[in-house]
């Protein structure tokens, strides 16, 4: 027996934590909702401890593409007849990560001694997700694992594809925005110190901008190295503020808000919602976990947010159009209402999955388009920045020639 400490959150909303005695996750779960409340997230408590001391920094896991791969390959052996330890134990030694391989192993080794597929999984919440495990576990009592390990495929190959597309748009301005920082700085480390001997050879009085420059040029010529560190320092409390969950809100606000990517932020939260609602749903999950499992899988909050008090609404039998009524500002009306047709007809799952369809095409369209969106308005800060710089060191051998007049 493992001893987990846990966060937990009750029907009514309230919300508890602390440490429990438990075989594994899934046995803690089932304690925990004998007393009326529903798990959150769980660690064991060493892990705890450990996390509770130790600075937040950026880790990295297996790739979802190597995850996608395994997944496929392991739906292909299992069609074709081979049993699930072999076929892992194959799939372990074709893994290209090592953190991946000693998974793999260490679930090849768990299976021998008897344990199930599904409860091995939901040892390792950081490599597969509780989607993940929740479909599986579907698969294994339903004696259909093929068949979800094939949808799970499908979805990742879908998750996969969207996050390309997004990342494939934000090539192109962060391409030209450091470009033009790495002008910028050439600029003031290389022309506005011989400029700034120059104005001060010929004494003239300077205004106000062009002071401003040379003053930031000089402390980026002599000071280079606190830069460097401000930089740094800058960049870390970023991602620590990102840990917290007003730092977190306000980023997610802040995306959901902003006029050019608000429409691609919430079509791609729409189609990570449906499609995993619908693969779920249909696997034979219970809409109430369904929503609770989706809603971990949404990075933004204010979805995240949303899917977990309709899983509240929905367990207390309300529909979940009705419930999402009330989201209309981050979800399309377009999905309440044919959500609302899919419970009318008892066709939910079918209608997700073309609904994820369609928005994963608009993310698609909306990406495609993005850079002769951007295009102009880099233009026309990059037009401001130079014209105010051109201005600042221009402006003083004008007023040098007004004086020689």
């Amino acid at each position: 027996m493992a001893r987990y400490f846990y966060t937990a959150k009750s029907l009514k909303g309230e919300e508890k934590s602390g440490v429990l005695e438990a075989k594994d996750i899934h046995q803690l779960s089932q304690k925990l909702h004998e007393q009326d409340f529903i798990l959150i997230k769980a660690m064991p408590e060493g892990e705890q401890l450990k996390k509770k001391f130790k600075l937040s920094l950026p880790s990295f896991g297996v790739s979802l593409t190597e995850k996608m791969f395994f997944t496929k390959n392991l739906q292909v052996m299992i069609s074709a007849g081979l049993p699930l330890v072999r076929a892992i134990g194959i799939l372990s030694s074709q893994a290209k990560s090592k953190k991946f391989k000693r998974v793999l192993s260490n679930i090849k080794e768990e299976i021998v001694k008897g344990k199930n597929f599904s409860d091995i999984l939901a040892g390792e919440p950081n490599v597969f997700s509780e989607l993940f495990q929740n479909m599986v576990k579907v698969g294994e009592e339903a004696g259909t694992l093929e068949d979800v390990l094939k949808v799970l495929a499908l979805q990742m190959e879908r998750e996969r594809d969207i996050k390309s597309k997004v990342r494939g748009a934000m090539i192109y301005p962060a391409i030209i925005i450091f470009a033009m920082l790495g002008i910028g700085i050439l600029m003031l480390v290389t022309v506005v110190p011989q400029l700034a001997e120059t104005f001060k050879e010929l004494e003239i009085e300077l205004p106000l901008t062009t002071r401003i420059i040379i003053g930031f040029a000089n402390f980026l010529t002599e000071k280079w190295y606190l830069v460097i560190i401000i930089l740094f320092v800058s960049v870390f409390l970023f991602w620590q503020l990102l840990k917290t969950k007003s730092g977190k809100k306000l980023f997610d606000f802040s995306t959901l808000k902003f006029p050019i990517i608000s429409s691609i932020i919430k079509n791609t939260n729409s189609a990570y919602t449906v499609r995993t609602l619908g693969s779920l749903i249909s696997a034979g999950i219970p809409l109430p976990r369904a929503l609770e499992i989706t809603s971990r899988t949404l990075g933004n909050v204010f979805y995240k947010t949303a899917l977990s008090e309709a899983a509240e609404k929905v367990r207390k039998g309300e529909k979940m159009s009705e419930t999402l009524k009330f989201y209309e500002n981050i979800y399309p009306s377009t999905v309440i209402q044919m959500i609302s047709v899919g419970e009318e007809t008892g066709e939910t799952s079918s209608i997700l999955s073309k609904l994820a369809d369609f928005y994963e095409e608009e993310v698609s369209n909306a990406t495609k388009n993005l850079a002769s969106v951007i295009e102009p308005v880099l233009m026309l800060i990059i037009g401001a920045v130079v014209g105010f710089f051109a201005v600042s060191m221009v402006q003083p051998m004008y007023s040098m020639l007004g004086a020689i007049k």
